[in-house]
């Protein structure tokens, strides 16, 4: 395999009956993260292949991209640039895939039929479990790579006690990115390589200086990579008008706890719980969105102390370093990403849901946000909250 496969990204990709020991893809977005990656494996020896996806059609949707400079997100037509650079630079062959297929149907799809049922998703979960891994690892293997590398702040180890695969916390909590990554196999952790785990943000940046990588300052990602504007509203509205089904007449009432209409809002996607901006209307003290009912079509509104609630009831419950427990578990529990794990009892229902009962009421619990199970610096498991 030849460098100079890192030159054009219609290079068709090879295939291979076996893998090579020594050879690791390595996810590149064309940030920082990804590219250091790459620079860390060529130090320790090991041979390195760039698979770079292509996610998304940036010329899509072009009213929402108004005159200002694009916000940085990621996997950008800029960023497959970039990657393209840094496999230059380092001398590697880099592919670019195009999953746009499997991303519009997997997270798109879903990411938007979600707030239209006034549950809000999280598109960045969605694509780990149901885009990148599975076929990246997939793909690593065809091309003769037995395992695969990327950017994420997280650590993998094996229990030999138990024979599990377990997710880790990254060493740095500020850059910590296990709650994105609950809904990995097994087998996807078995071959899976995290190498920035043990890192913070300051060191990844000096070991990108130190590799003259062309990304080392390049800023990070903060949007959707399909949301141009930042404004998601702004993105359903439009995506539902291509698609050729226009949300049509999506009005309702805004109601306060006593069932009292207070407001009309345009459209249940347009809220989530605790949101207390944007609500349309003033009102002499503040006001909280507590509760989405997408049957009635209405907003339920109140103060903060009603957005606390004692427990929830997560789904589709992907167990890591436990096998399916029947019993009860202490746990500490992460409702968001930037949420402080809280003390908790988890309650098993069946194999795949799980009660979580806080040992003091949390704030804001939002269906269809994750719920992620830790034990220290374990992830035990995680699911969806209903």
């Amino acid at each position: 395999m030849s460098a100079s496969t890192a030159g054009s990204q219609f290079d068709v990709l090879p295939d291979r009956d076996e893998t090579q020991s020594n050879l690791v893809a390595v996810a590149m977005s064309g940030g920082v993260d990804s590219s250091t990656v790459a620079a860390l494996l060529q130090e320790q020896g090991r041979d390195v292949v760039g698979l770079t996806m292509q996610l998304w059609n940036q010329r899509r949707l072009p009213e929402l991209q108004g005159d200002a400079p694009p916000q940085h997100r990621c996997c950008s037509l800029d960023d497959v640039y970039d990657a393209k650079r840094v496999a230059q630079h380092l001398n590697f062959p880099h592919y670019v895939v195009n999953f746009e297929q499997q991303f519009e149907e997997r997270v798109i799809r879903p990411f938007i039929g979600q707030y239209l049922t006034g549950r809000t998703p999280i598109a960045c979960t969605n694509c780990n479990t149901d885009v990148k891994f599975e076929p990246l690892l997939r793909m690593a293997r065809q091309i003769g790579a037995a395992r695969l590398a990327t950017g994420h702040y997280a650590r993998i180890r094996h229990n030999e006690s138990t024979g599990r695969w377990e997710l880790l916390r990254a060493r740095d909590d500020t850059k910590d990115q296990s709650y994105f990554l609950w809904g990995l196999t097994q087998e996807q952790l078995s071959r899976s390589e995290f190498p920035l785990g043990e890192l913070t943000k300051d060191d990844v940046r000096a070991v990108a200086r130190r590799a003259n990588l062309p990304v080392a300052d390049k800023p990070e990602s903060m949007e959707l990579c399909f949301v141009p504007n930042g404004n998601y509203v702004q993105f359903i509205e439009a995506y539902s008008r291509e698609a050729g089904t226009p949300l049509g007449d999506t009005r309702g009432d805004i109601v306060n706890e006593d069932g009292q209409v207070v407001a009309q809002h345009s459209g249940v996607h347009q809220f989530t719980i605790g949101q207390r901006k944007g609500l349309g209307f003033a009102a002499g003290k503040p006001l909280y969105v507590l509760a989405i009912d997408r049957e009635k079509n209405r907003v339920v509104v109140g103060d903060d102390e009603s957005l606390r609630a004692p427990t929830c009831e997560v789904e589709s419950v992907n167990w890591i370093a436990l096998t399916n427990p029947q019993e009860r578990i202490r746990a500490l529990v992460k409702i968001r990403h930037k949420h402080v794990a809280a003390e908790s009892t988890l309650e098993p229902l069946d194999a795949t849901r799980v009660r979580v009962r806080f040992d003091t009421p949390q704030r804001a619990i939002t269906s269809g946000q994750g719920a992620v199970f830790y034990d220290g610096d374990v992830v035990l498991g995680g699911g969806w909250i209903r």
